[in-house]
């Protein structure tokens, strides 16, 4: 009922002459009609936040509405390839996208935006073809000023000629199907401009901006990395971990790992597809050894239990037996089997805490 009457107020003279007033006068408006405390606020409160200082809605109905209004527009804008350049940003975009941002951190909101925007992207997509199908939208060649290729408009007509109607479910699923990359794209680089405004408002409260690039570039970004909360609870955790001993000295070590995995990546030396005990030659490699099968399984199950405080605790586990490999252990050993063993014991390492960062992207 509030997504229904949330415009309603544009079409009264008063909103007319008095622009500034839409959404208080709908609130007004819904109140005298009777309508629900909660759809009377969201109509008023749909728009917000409105700036980095404005408050962020709580109630649910507004919170609602005011995600569904600000996702719909942003989609919109990304299918017709109309972003924010530079410094110009005319219809406001990066402020809709940070409103989407502070909901949901500040309101503890769980939002996967991929089954959200992707199936969105699709219907708009549908929508586009059906309205040239319907001849709304002009030649074939004026696509192009929607944001669709010519080659792709030409194709849809090739498949499907005159034989579907606007109305067939079955047929927005074809079409969806028919070319997925293109919401697939769409949804990625709206992503990246959420991630964007999401360091913003994080570098905003305090955040370093190389944790954040850390936690967005580790882990598994297509499940994790479009929850934004999830991102902000890594970010914090990650924090927390780095200002302790055991946190500063597990990332000298990483980085170390990570440096001499990278130079030997770099000159395309040979690196075990998986580590051997049989060609560990001394305890430390062992120990290591040990020390990342239990780091890297109790870091995974605190991962999806969603404690990363636990995951980083796991993590801690890993500082003495790295410290002990690198100072007694030769890397680069004349033994060919014996250097590419131990170059993926590294890379185990660099596996288990990149689940829940690049540590090689932290400063210090």
């Amino acid at each position: 009922r509030a997504a229904v009457l949330a415009k309603a107020d544009l079409t009264t003279e008063i909103v007319g002459e008095f622009p500034e007033l839409q959404g208080a006068m709908g609130r007004k408006y819904a109140l005298l009609q009777g309508e629900d405390a909660s759809v009377a606020a969201a109509i008023e409160e749909h728009y917000k936040p409105q700036g980095p200082s404005d408050r962020v809605p709580t109630d649910p109905v507004s919170v609602a509405v005011a995600l569904a209004d600000k996702l719909d527009t942003l989609v919109g804008f990304w299918a017709i390839d109309e972003k924010p350049t530079g410094s110009k940003d005319p219809y406001a975009l990066r402020r809709a996208a940070l409103g989407v941002v502070r909901m949901l951190v500040e309101n503890g909101g769980r939002l996967d935006l991929k089954d959200i925007l992707v199936p969105a992207f699709n219907r708009l997509l549908t929508e586009i073809y059906y309205r040239h199908k319907l001849g709304t939208l002009g030649e074939i060649g004026k696509l192009r000023e929607q944001g669709i290729p010519d080659s792709f408009a030409e194709e849809l007509e090739n498949r499907f000629g005159g034989s579907i109607k606007a109305t067939s479910d079955e047929s927005e699923a074809d079409i969806s199907q028919f070319y997925p990359g293109w919401s697939k794209e769409k949804f990625a680089d709206l992503l990246s401009f959420f991630h964007d405004r999401l360091k913003v408002y994080l570098r905003d409260q305090g955040a370093r901006h190389d944790l954040i690039d850390a936690v967005l570039a580790g882990g598994n970004a297509s499940s994790s990395n479009d929850d934004l909360l999830i991102i902000v609870r890594k970010v914090e955790a990650l924090g927390k971990f780095l200002y302790s001993e055991d946190g500063k000295n597990l990332l000298a070590g990483t980085k170390r790992a990570a440096n001499i995995l990278a130079a030997e990546e770099k000159k395309k030396t040979v690196i075990a597809d998986a580590v051997d005990p049989a060609l560990f030659r001394d305890e430390p490699e062992k120990n290591l050894f040990a020390a990342v099968n239990q780091a890297e399984s109790r870091a995974a199950q605190a991962i999806q239990n969603e404690d990363f405080s636990a995951a980083m605790l796991a993590l801690s586990g890993l500082r003495e037996p790295v410290d002990s490999f690198f100072e007694h252990v030769h890397v680069n050993d004349e033994d060919a089997a014996v250097r590419a063993n131990r170059l993926a014991l590294l890379a185990r390492i660099r596996a288990a805490t990149n689940q829940v960062a690049d540590f090689s992207k932290i400063a210090g």
